[in-house]
């Protein structure tokens, strides 16, 4: 007796279960309706806020890269000062060289040409002052 019990209560459950089903489909329907029914909203207003969005991602996108070149542009200008002055500062070295060697060549050459008679001489050219001396 209690299986019987059991199944009418289920049935009874069941059909509970089903009257809600029902009521729930009913209520999907009638909602789906009331909002198909209503007048919808233009479709200009989402494509303008669309085109205001990417507009301004677009100038964001713009002014970013106009401060990245010019910052770019600097830096490589500062890169050239610096390759330049190098260069000029090893330009001067050079010629500082340069100059040093000439220097030395012509004091040198200063000397060889000042000397009265060659080194090789110099013995006889003491003999011959003596002899004038005397």
């Amino acid at each position: 007796m209690t299986l019987r019990r059991e199944i009418e209560q289920t049935s009874q459950m069941d059909e509970e279960l089903q009257q809600t089903l029902r009521d729930f489909r009913s209520s999907v329907h009638a909602w789906s309706e009331a909002e198909f029914s209503k007048p919808h909203k233009p479709v200009m207003v989402s494509r303008t806020s669309w085109r205001v969005a990417a507009g301004w991602a677009l100038g964001c996108v713009l002014a970013v890269g106009s401060v990245a070149g010019g910052l770019y542009e600097r830096h490589h200008q500062q890169e050239q000062a610096k390759i330049a002055a190098a260069a000029a500062a090893q330009q001067q070295k050079l010629a500082a060289e340069q100059r040093k060697e000439s220097e030395d060549l012509f004091a040198k050459v200063d000397s060889d040409v000042s000397r009265e008679v060659p080194s090789a001489m110099e013995p006889l050219a003491q003999m011959m002052a003596l002899d004038s001396t005397e």
